[in-house]
């Protein structure tokens, strides 16, 4: 007797059509992309880990059955839909129903997956085209419990399938997934249908002819506008300060956050991060308009007036279609009292956008973090510093400043704890690696982890401190995907996962991500500039400049946004539209990014006057501490020295090399540091030197462990290698980095023809190869 393993399953089936007109190749390569793009995908990935996704291969596509829930397929079948827009030459349909699935193990032991769950899913599926996501009725009606998939969901009627059954159909599309072209088939069908019925309903028709044409017209121009715009989703505008006190500004900006923060709880709700409004006005006048670029049905407006003890606050909820004004309210409050506004706030919304809120949600949105007013007068100015896009590092600092006093005042502040962990662990990361700010991430997490371990930021904290502190990136994953199917509305929680993706070396699957991300966060400056970069890494500088442009949309003075552009036009080898870039903004101190791409492309462009005043203007102002210190006194020597100013670029040498080295007794492990030090001792003469702190750096951060970062320091070790004489190591290096996705990388084609780093190769045949672009 064959042993029966399951009885029910809700199965994707997948197809590529036209599969048998292709050749043997070309049927080979495309079934092979789908099922990367198959097997790239969230659900898959988490369905497999749990035990609960069985497949089905066929020639030329197959069936998924998951065990979890109707949602799974659904899902799974919008990722694949978003990543095959990359892929036009992949023409898929998909069909999906849940019903009986049988896995069958034979007496060979030979497992075999039938049933009439998949029958149905692949009549459904033979119903549509291409692009073509179908569901069952059954299915459909399943997916309408669950209010996010409910405008997304468009009745097609009955599709006549085998044996001359009829099923009820329904398609699955938005604006960017999904065909919602009536399939080929049912449109016959709906013609034939019409025909028998015209003789019969002519009179009528033309007597109503212009009225159900002007109808229809209207109705499909609702219909389309309000399927790309969930009902359900709202965005909280920045809040208005009419406190006297200017000063005050940042706790209107954090109540504004607290707010937001437990929308984002409620998960039937789209909610739009505050990086992508705090560009707007606090009441502006085109509310259709703001709606549209957000991708939202609903505004939040509100204003504070904080004076002494008392505060009032007043908010209003606005359809942003339509300027109507769904529910308003004020509060009076002392400042000891204040705390639960946010809460009632958010409450009050969710009742007007019919949001039902499950028990746990209810607890998390009405929370009352501290009952401390001076801890939580800290803590908002902590949120508002940590949102802004201006000066990033010197915020970042001040922000984690800011929850240490919130922190101090009131120790059982759990909330507190986790932001202050969560600040710390990215300062330890991009400011100063050391072991002082590494320490306070931890016991900031620590006691987040003891006073509130089922908080969603104590959650976030903990993924934050595996990434930037631990570089568990295995473990950040595991601790973030968690919190994501959580909180799918945290675009926080799902640009760090992209990121910890990236900084795996899954370069496809983090852009994916972090495409998806932009969407819940469409105005985010700081997410546009982290996606962006995936181009560079990439060396896909299209994507990159697709991204920027967006960014400095909204930020055109921001150096680091111009830097990221202009690097994308170094790598095609377009020095003067680079400079072009870097010549629009004038740089902040700390602004490090743009000071190496302005060094690079002076050298590159044997123009360095320009870029030497610019460095030694900034760098008077900037602090030794800065571990970023040491590499702008070497970017200026480079300079010098290319100029021709050796006396000069030796005392700029000497000092970088001196400031790596008093950095590095409190910071012994970091590779920036020791990767710095051996190129200023490169140019010092000191070869064995140089060679021992490039080869350390590699070895603190190898590519194996660190795909993101570690062929940088590689990059560095190739360039001295080539200074000092090891030729045939350097253009190793280099054939690997030329396919290696890395971050920024600075070896591409155009580069190696232009950099003089690698003048001392030019003479070498395997050098010139690597310097001629690909063929396309």
């Amino acid at each position: 007797m064959p042993d029966l393993k399951f009885e029910i399953g809700h199965v994707l089936f997948i197809d590529i059509v036209g599969y048998s007109k292709l050749n043997i190749h070309e049927q080979s390569e495309q079934l092979e992309t789908l099922k990367q793009i198959v097997r790239g995908t969230e659900q898959f990935r988490a369905a497999e880990a749990e035990g609960k996704l069985l497949r089905l291969p066929t020639g030329d596509g197959g069936a998924l059955v998951f065990r979890n829930t109707p949602e799974a397929p659904a899902l799974c079948a919008v990722e694949i839909s978003k990543v095959l827009k990359s892929h036009p030459e992949l023409k898929v349909r998909m069909g999906i129903h849940s019903g009986p699935v049988n896995e069958i193990s034979d007496l060979n032991e030979q497992s075999n997956i039938a049933g009439a769950g998949i029958n149905m899913a692949q009549r459904v599926m033979d119903c549509g085209d291409a692009g073509h996501i179908l569901l069952s009725k059954h299915v459909a009606d399943d997916l309408e419990h669950y209010p996010r998939w409910q405008p997304f969901l468009h009745s097609l009627g009955e599709c006549e399938v085998k044996h001359g059954a009829r099923i009820g159909v329904v398609s699955l599309h938005t604006n960017e997934v999904g065909n919602p072209k009536t399939p080929k088939k049912m449109q016959a069908a709906q013609q034939h249908k019409a025909r028998t019925r015209w003789a019969a309903i002519v009179t009528a028709l033309l007597l109503l002819s212009a009225s159900v044409a002007a109808l229809m017209i209207v109705s499909k121009k609702s219909s389309t506008s309000t399927s790309l715009v969930p009902e359900k989703s709202i965005a909280v505008l920045p809040f208005e300060n009419l406190s006297s006190d200017k000063e005050n500004a940042y706790f209107a900006e954090g109540i504004q956050d607290e707010i937001l923060t437990r929308l984002s709880k409620i998960a039937v709700l789209k909610v739009i991060s505050r990086t992508s409004t705090q560009k707007y006005k606090s009441a502006p006048d085109n509310l259709h308009e703001v709606g549209q670029q957000l991708g939202v049905a609903n505004l939040l407006e509100g204003s504070v007036q904080k004076a002494g003890n008392a505060v009032h606050i007043n908010v209003q909820l606005i359809k942003a279609a339509t300027d109507a004004h769904l529910w308003a309210e004020s509060y009076d409050r002392k400042l000891d009292d204040v705390f639960g506004v946010e809460g009632e706030v958010a409450t009050a919304i969710a009742d007007q956008l019919n949001a039902r809120l499950s028990q746990s949600e209810q607890k998390a949105v009405t929370a009352k973090p501290t009952q401390n007013t001076g801890a939580y007068d800290a803590y908002l100015r902590g949120l508002a510093l940590q949102g802004r896009v201006d000066d990033l590092r010197t915020n970042w600092v001040k922000s984690a400043e800011a929850f240490a006093e919130a922190v101090r005042l009131d120790p059982d502040f759990a909330v507190g704890w986790a932001q202050l962990s969560r600040q710390e662990s990215l300062v330890y990361n991009s400011v100063n690696h050391s072991p002082d700010h590494q320490a306070a991430a931890r016991t900031a997490l620590d006691n987040a982890m003891k006073l509130g371990p089922d908080l969603v930021e104590t959650k976030i904290a903990q993924g934050w401190y595996q990434s930037y502190v631990e570089a568990d990136y295995d473990g950040a994953r595991v601790s973030l995907e968690q919190v994501r199917r959580q909180y799918p509305n945290k675009s926080t929680v799902s640009e760090l996962l992209a990121a910890v993706l990236r900084r795996q070396g899954h370069w496809e699957e983090s852009r994916r991500l972090f495409d998806q991300t932009v969407e819940l966060d469409p105005r985010n400056v700081f997410l546009l500039a982290n996606a962006a970069l995936a181009g560079l890494e990439t060396r896909d500088p299209a994507y990159t400049q697709e991204y920027m442009r967006r960014a400095l949309d909204l930020s055109p003075q921001n150096a680091t946004l111009v830097a990221q552009l202009a690097a994308s036009y170094q790598m095609s080898g377009d020095i003067k539209q680079a400079q072009t870039v870097l010549d629009s903004v004038q740089p902040r101190d700390g602004d490090s990014f743009y000071f190496s791409i302005l060094a690079y492309n002076a050298i590159y462009l044997r123009n360095y006057p320009p870029a030497i005043g610019t460095l030694q203007l900034h760098l008077k102002n900037l602090q030794v501490s800065d571990s970023y210190f040491p590499n702008y006194e070497n970017y200026l020597a480079d300079l010098q020295r290319h100029s021709g100013d050796i006396a000069a670029a030796t005392t700029s040498y000497r000092k970088a090399k001196a400031d790596a080295e008093k950095l590095l007794h409190s910071q012994p492990d970091n590779a920036d540091l020791l990767d710095t030090l051996a190129w200023s001792e490169t140019w010092l003469g000191d070869k064995s030197a140089a060679l021992k702190h490039a080869q350390e750096a590699v070895v603190l951060m190898p590519a194996s462990k660190e795909p993101r970062i570690g062929p940088g320091y590689e990059d560095t070790l190739a360039r001295i290698q080539a200074q000092v004489g090891e030729k045939d190591a350097a253009i190793t290096a280099l054939q690997h980095l030329l396919v290696t996705s890395y971050s920024s990388p600075v070896v591409t084609p155009a580069l190696l023809r232009l950099d003089p780093d690698w003048d001392n190769l030019r003479g070498d045949p395997r050098f010139q190869k690597l310097c001629q672009e690909p063929s396309k």
